[in-house]
């Protein structure tokens, strides 16, 4: 990215690896609709951008900054039991790249390639459940159907028993819902006296909502980055009544419940697995060429709706993002 609200596809210069490194030929990366778009406009708070500075980023922000950190590719040159597997890397858009290889995960056989992109949102949403710890019959509503709801919903719809709701206002998210195995809501319609509730929608509306649809002593997980917006949160009502909870997760740190017994690649390696699961096929409503990026992020950043942009990297893409959707 140049400027808050600009982006460009520029030449950059491969370092020499060293023994320890890889050289990846990337074949797809994925754009994430909230933080890479909050970096794009340029909403990254002062304060926080050192502790939000994404893995290989490159500059700083407000810009201009490499922008992107889910990539899949082909190891080239490196640790011979790497060289020709596909892996995934938190790493920005980049058609090769050059990272220890320390820092790629193996792409699962059961895995398709192109699926593995959602590798770094998926783990975002299991780490969320080890913040959280659903139980067998909860009630649970994730309210905001992004990538990162959706994918935190396919994980809960196996859990024995539960009522899982996913929230939005945009009804066209139901058909996902469906395929995810879960129920869809609106937020006028949502079920309330909830065990637990996931809000991913980074919406003030979507907060508040949050906590209207708990039961007593029920928790809140905000997953939400509002980056430089103030947020107002709704603490009169009920909410004391009820000894409400609100607690963050953010992938950052491995959730405290598992620290002990996880590391990051353990983790990593979690969320390439459970992407073996087709449901999680739904979550991809777009692929454009790397070349189209600046134009995509344009249009993203301007409301054309969908979930995953999924970026080719290949001759020609598979199925392009329609000008003004998805």
């Amino acid at each position: 990215m140049l400027r808050p609200g600009e982006s460009a596809v520029v030449d950059v210069e491969l370092p020499d690896p060293g023994p320890d490194d890889v050289v990846v030929r990337t074949r797809w990366s994925a754009i994430s609709r909230g933080t890479e778009l909050l970096v794009h406009r340029g909403g990254v708070p002062a304060g926080q951008a050192e502790r939000m500075r994404a893995p290989f980023q490159v500059g700083d922000v407000p810009g201009p900054v490499s922008s992107g950190y889910l990539a899949v590719g082909v190891v080239e040159e490196g640790p011979a039991p790497l060289v020709g597997r596909d892996v995934f890397c938190l790493h920005p858009h980049q058609t090769r790249f050059v990272v220890p290889a320390s820092a790629v995960s193996v792409v699962p056989e059961a895995v398709p390639t192109g699926r593995s992109v959602l590798a770094g949102t998926v783990e975002t949403a299991v780490n969320a459940l080890w913040d959280a710890g659903p139980r067998i019959g909860d009630r649970v509503a994730v309210v905001g159907a992004g990538m990162v709801g959706c994918s935190v919903a396919a994980l809960l719809a196996s859990l024995a028993g539960a009522r899982v709701q996913l929230v939005d206002v945009d009804p066209s998210r139901a058909e996902v819902a469906a395929t995810l195995g879960v129920g869809f809501a609106s937020p006028e319609s949502a079920l309330g006296d909830c065990d637990l509730v996931f809000h991913t929608s980074a919406t003030a509306a979507g907060l508040a909502r949050s906590l209207e649809l708990l039961g007593v002593e029920g928790e809140v997980i905000e997953m939400s980055w509002y980056g430089d917006r103030e947020v107002s949160v709704p603490l009169g009502e009920g909410f004391h009544a009820g000894r409400l909870a609100v607690r963050s997760s953010q992938v950052g740190m491995v959730a405290g419940a598992r620290r002990a017994r996880r590391t990051y690649a353990d983790r990593m390696a979690l969320a390439l697995d459970l992407l073996a699961d087709d449901r999680f096929e739904a979550l991809i409503t777009g692929t454009v060429p790397f070349e189209a990026l600046p134009d995509t992020m344009a249009r993203l950043a301007a409301g054309a709706p969908g979930l995953a942009v999924r970026v080719d990297y290949g001759p020609s893409p598979v199925a392009p993002l329609a000008p003004g959707g998805s």
